[in-house]
Parts: structure tokens; sequence; C-alpha cells
């Protein structure tokens, strides 16, 4: 197997015991880190290859744990609604996407993270218009075509219009459709494997725009099949009052009461949560995905990333949709996450590790990957980011986390994957970055036509 030495840097482990080398080592062999320790390499008995990482900082790649990549082609669209008029206003325009426009979206926008320091990404693809083709299958090439690691959520909606849900009549599956596709996904594409470059999980959309049946049953089905369940939980005020109209319940209570709590379940924005909610979901090791750009563009509110903290609840970062998060990087929510935290629950509500922590070992948890990703440690799989530091935009700051956090996103020397290289010297290396451009601005054309 090919051996990688990087040194010369900065190395920031983000293990349990808070491993930080002013200058250290990553020594990787295949897909795997062989070894993390301080100053230069030992000399290796096989040939390497070396990559300097002189002025740079060393990072776990970046977990996103929520997203909605076909939305790539619908940047820019309501830019002052707030959620639900926003979603009014975009799913028609969703109803227009297809597998080349779909694939087109997804290859842009794991390619613009991938740029921001994220090698795994988990995506809720949720919309499956009639004659659309095969929409999921294109996410799932985009990621092959990039380089990077995908959790496929498997979405579903059965509440159109007509059913008192949101969405078009045209976007909504019914029940058993819902459920069918759903295994069918699952068993074309999840790779249970340890090294797995794609998993898939269950993920209904949410509660205003899915029956209490199709919640209940995709749960079961998850927890047959031994995959990971995903949904929006919480998002706005007018959330929790059409949940306690319609059933009674707060958010948090009727996902309860439907299976959807546990240590297979981490939710999307988790906004508008009581004590009790908090409590009960460190209490089953519910995760969250916490995404704090996406959060700000529709006026929603801000998570209680801190006290979800301290309940140990597993809290990640996402970027969502860029319909709702123009800017589309996950290295960029670190920051955004810090301030809007401090924002709330003042200066020392997010440390500038606390925010890495959760683009890294947080994601990592949520996705029920502990054991694999988010930390820079002998055997696990080597998903490594190289930030160039020592530029203009960081001259002068002292502490590297605190760089690469508040300071602008460094440029990337390197990001591997499994040990590749799918960026170098701030490019791409499967694919580039102006077929995407190309292929991203006609999606974007034939989408707005077809709205028209």
């Amino acid at each position: 197997m090919s051996r990688v030495v990087i040194e010369g840097g900065a190395v920031v482990a983000m293990d349990d015991s808070g491993t930080e080398h002013a200058e250290g080592h990553i020594v990787v062999e295949g897909d795997r880190v062989l070894s993390v320790g301080p100053g230069r390499a030992p000399e290796q008995d096989v040939p390497v290859r070396h990559v300097d990482a002189s002025g740079c900082v060393v990072t776990p790649g970046l977990v996103n744990t929520h997203h909605h990549l076909y939305q790539w082609a619908t940047r820019g669209y309501a830019v002052d609604s707030d959620l639900f008029g926003w979603l009014t206003a975009l799913y028609p325009v969703w109803a227009g996407i297809d597998e080349e426009i779909t694939h087109a979206a997804a290859s842009s926008g794991l390619a613009w993270m991938a740029l921001s320091g994220c090698t795994t990404a988990a995506d809720h693809h949720y919309v499956f218009p009639r004659g659309g083709g095969d929409v999921f299958g294109a996410v799932v090439s985009g990621a092959e075509r990039v380089g990077v690691r995908l959790h496929a959520v498997r979405g579903s909606m059965d509440r159109g219009r007509s059913q008192g849900g949101l969405p078009p009549d045209s976007v909504v599956e019914d029940l058993d459709a819902a459920l069918a596709g759903t295994e069918e996904a699952i068993d074309r594409f999840h790779d249970p494997a340890p090294e797995s470059r794609v998993r898939v999980a269950v993920g209904p959309c949410s509660p205003f725009s899915v029956s209490s049946e199709l919640m209940r049953q995709a749960a079961e089905l998850a927890r047959r099949r031994g995959v990971r369940l995903h949904t929006h939980l919480a998002e706005t005020v007018d959330e929790e009052e059409q949940c306690r109209a319609e059933f009674g319940r707060t958010p948090a209570e009727y996902a309860e009461d439907l299976g959807w709590l546990g240590d297979d379940v981490w939710l999307a924005h988790t906004i508008h949560l009581s004590d009790k909610a908090i409590a009960r979901f460190g209490e089953t090791g519910t995760g969250a995905a916490h995404c704090p750009s996406s959060n700000g563009r529709v006026g929603a509110g801000v998570a209680p990333v801190r006290p979800l903290l301290d309940a140990r609840v597993p809290v990640g970062l996402g970027v969502d949709g860029v319909a709702s998060n123009e800017a589309g990087g996950l290295g960029h929510e670190m920051r955004q996450a810090l301030l809007t935290a401090r924002a709330k629950y003042g200066p020392e509500a997010l440390s500038v590790r606390d925010a890495l922590w959760m683009a890294t070992r947080g994601g990592a948890r949520c996705l029920g990957r502990d054991r694999e990703l988010g930390s820079l440690e002998a055997g696990k799989l080597a998903d490594i980011a190289v930030w160039r530091i020592d530029g203009l935009g960081h001259a002068g700051i002292e502490d590297p986390v605190a760089a690469l956090v508040l300071g602008p996103l460094p440029k990337l020397e390197r990001l591997l994957c499994g040990g590749e290289a799918v960026v170098h010297d701030g490019h791409l290396t499967r694919t580039f970055e102006s077929d995407l451009t190309h292929e991203l601005r006609r999606a974007s054309a034939r989408i707005k036509e077809v709205a028209r």
C-alpha cells in the first residue's frame, strides 16, 4: 500500500485527549492513519510521498451532517422570506428537477464543500418528481465524481397540498411508494463497511409534509435494515404551533411518540427545544445537525447549541441546502456557529475548539462513524485537511485553531479522503471547476424555464 507522510505543520488531532502539536506529523498508509506524533516523522522503511505542511494546520476532514444538494440549482430565490414562505415559493420550482439537473447540482455542491474542507457529507433528498428519472442515483454519482464520502438520506413526503401539506402533489409519494423507494435505495447503495464511501439513511422530510404513519413505518424500516434515521425537527415557531394544534404535542414530543429519538437518529435544526427536550436528546443519544447560516437566512432562530452540548448531545454542523445558504461551504459554518452561539449565550458559549469539534467529531458521532472518522488517530480513516494559514489573512494569529475558525477560510493545501487527494493546492483533482460551473449554469437555467 502507498504511504504518505504529512509533516512540518501544526497538527490538531481532535482525539479524546485533545492532542495538538505545534509542529507534528501524520503517516498514512493506504486509506488509514498509521501514526500521529510531534516533530518530523521517523524514517520510513518503505518508499513514501511527502506533503510539506509548513505554514499549515492539519485537522480531520470536516463532516457535513445536513444538506440538500439538488438545491444548488436554485440559489437566490425568495431571499427575504421566512421558512414557510420560502418553501411555498420553491416547491413548485423543485417539481422541475430531473436526473441531469440533480447530478449537476450534487456534483457542484460536493465539489464546493470539498474546497471548504469537507470529506463526508449527509444529503437529505426528498423530492422525487414524476418523470424525473433516477434523481437519488444522480446524487450518489456526484459523490463518486468528486471523491468524497456520502451519507445519502432517502427522503420522502406523502402529504401534498391536497392533504394539508406544503409541497405540490406532483412531488409527493403515497406511503407504500415512499417505503418501497427507501428500501430500494438501501438495497442499491448502502455499504455498511467501516471504509464505506456511500451509506444510506431513512429520512421522511418533516412533520408538516409527512404523515404520522410514514414517520412510524420509516423508523421501523430503518431499524429492521440497520440504518440511521434523519429528519427536520423544531426548525420554526410555526412548526411548533402547527404540531401542537394538530397533534397536541411539541415537535420533540411528537417525534418521541413515533420512535424518532435514539442513538441511531440525528435531527436537523433543533432550534425550538424546551429544556426537557434537550435533556431527552442527551438521555437517548439523539444527534442534532446545527445549520447556523441557513437558520439565519430564513430567520428561524438560533439553536441552543451550548445547552445541547452540556447535555452531551452529539452536535454536528450542516450547510443545509444552498437555496437557504448560498455560501454553501461547510468550513464557513464553524465561524458562523461560534458567532451565533455567542450572540445568544455570551462570549464563553462556544470556543474555537468547540466549533472545530462540531465540524469533525460531533459530525462523525451524528452519522454513527465516530470509530472511523472525525479525528486523527492510528487506525482511523485518512480523511485529512491541510489548511494553509501563512498568508495575509492569518498573519499574526498565534493559535492555529483560532486562525482556522475565526479568520477567513484558508486555502486547502491538501484534502485527503481515504488517503486519496481530492483537493491539491486549492484545486479539485477528480474533476474541473470550470466544467462544474458550466453544468450548474445550464441546470439552473433549465429549472428556471420549467418553473415559468
